[in-house]
């Protein structure tokens, strides 16, 4: 049957009721994603898929527990919250879970100043096709490069809505857009391998395909005739690339569900420093046309900047409802759900503070070391932030970049090498994380 995502949440809920749940939500998506591929310059796979998940979670005392279906019947969704109710009823007790309080609910919000969703035509098929042979042709332009390995065009629609059994109901629509390619230089044992990718919400503002491919190439030209490093302790400069995956780490440790575990090596940092003095991690969730923007959280809570760490100094948790009761504290509405598990805090967009110097002025800087432009692999140890990652870059040597290095792994503690970041200037701004190159002095490198 068609109906519109705010009826059927609706009817879920009351459906639920009738089956015996006390309190309940659910969190509707519909959904188109178109995907092209392309190899020598012909279609090698396209994909698109549409439907609509329901994710359905029933509370009885302090009992949860979630189901979810693709089928919109009332048949299926009378079967969805009845076995959403035995199942609940036979879970373990949770002290902490429930819905929020009608005050705390998200009452006024203004999707429209977010711009997360593209109000021009879905493209078709043809103009995403002929994106990938652009964007292939383009990177088989530039001497030196033997193969594309794949090259792609994209896009997608969702719309999302969220309705509690206490009174909340409201929803938003988001789009994509994405090219990306993977160039190769080289033969057999010297073959070498690099990635570029664009991704914007508004098709408008996507880069040129001939940009994304002269950059994939460029980038693999450069990673030819690579070589391990030498063993020993070494600045390392983390290229903006990948600069996000330190912060994620950070924001993995002040997650409130790690914090309540009693897992996380910032247990007890609260209020200390964490970050050089000067440098704040904020989540800002109102940027207009970035994908990690929304208006509410996942437990239909308005959401709002928070300043997870100020001047260097930790000041907050990541928190949820659930998290939040936990720790004797309130909820700063950063809940993420989907369709198939309960909410659980997660940090969403971000904004670091940014540096003044250009990512070649840290090389410059940083004199002899490691500029790390790709990793594989991680052992993170959650209690004590020892830190150990593949990676591959490029050798610096008297502040000049000499030759790219593979092979070889990274090693630190993630507590000391977060308070000597130097950040850089080169952050993406349209990203949801935009995180400049960041300097990390004397950490271990393991090569040849």
């Amino acid at each position: 049957m068609t109906q519109s995502l705010d009826t059927l949440t609706q009817t879920l809920l009351e459906t639920a009721k009738r089956a015996g749940a006390e309190a309940a939500d659910v969190l509707a998506v519909q959904g188109t994603a178109i995907s092209i591929d392309v190899r020598g310059g012909a279609l090698e796979q396209a994909e698109r898929s549409e439907g609509i998940d329901l994710g359905l979670r029933v509370l009885i005392g302090k009992r949860q527990a979630c189901v979810s279906a693709s089928d919109t019947s009332l048949a299926t969704m009378q079967a969805m919250a009845e076995r959403a109710v035995a199942m609940a009823k036979e879970a373990p007790e949770d002290p902490y879970i429930g819905l929020a309080e009608p005050d705390q609910l998200a009452s006024d919000w203004d999707v429209a100043a977010l711009e997360l969703a593209d109000p021009s035509d879905e493209p078709s098929p043809a103009a995403l096709q002929d994106d990938a042979q652009r964007v292939e042709a383009a990177a088989l332009a530039v001497d030196g490069i033997s193969q594309v390995e794949g090259a792609s065009a994209g896009y997608s629609h969702q719309q999302i809505h969220l309705a509690t059994s206490n009174g909340f109901s409201g929803g938003y629509a988001r789009t994509d857009r994405g090219i990306s390619c993977s160039a190769i230089t080289g033969t057999g044992a010297n073959m070498e391998r690099d990635f570029a990718g664009e991704a914007r919400i508004y098709q408008n503002d996507l880069p040129s395909p001939e940009s994304i491919g002269q950059q994939a190439a460029e980038r693999a030209l450069a990673r030819a005739n690579a070589r391990q490093p030498a063993t020993g302790a070494y600045p390392v400069l983390f290229d903006e690339r990948i600069s996000t995956s330190l912060i994620a780490h950070l924001t993995s440790a002040i997650n409130g569900v790690s914090v309540a575990r009693g897992s996380s090596w910032l247990l007890d940092a609260m209020g200390e420093q964490v970050l050089p003095k000067g440098m704040s991690l904020t989540s800002s969730p109102h940027r207009a046309r970035i994908a990690g923007s929304k208006p509410f959280d996942g437990e239909g809570l308005a959401t709002r900047e928070v300043t997870f760490v100020e001047d260097g100094i930790l000041k907050n948790w990541v928190l949820d409802l659930a998290t939040a009761r936990q720790l004797g504290l309130t909820s700063n509405a950063h809940a993420a759900r989907g369709t198939t598990a309960p909410p659980s805090p997660s940090a969403g967009s971000l904004s670091l503070t940014l540096g003044d110097k250009t990512r070649d002025e840290l090389i410059a800087e940083m004199g002899t070391g490691l500029l790390v432009t790709s990793m594989i692999g991680a052992t993170i140890n959650p209690n004590t932030g020892d830190y150990s990652r593949g990676a591959a870059g490029f050798w610096v040597e008297n502040g000049e970049i000499t030759h790219a290095v593979n092979e070889c792994t990274i090693a630190g503690n993630l507590r000391d090498m977060l308070k000597t970041l130097i950040p850089g200037n080169d952050a993406r701004m349209h990203l949801s994380r935009p995180i400049p190159s960041l300097l990390v002095e004397g950490l271990t490198l393991a090569g040849k």
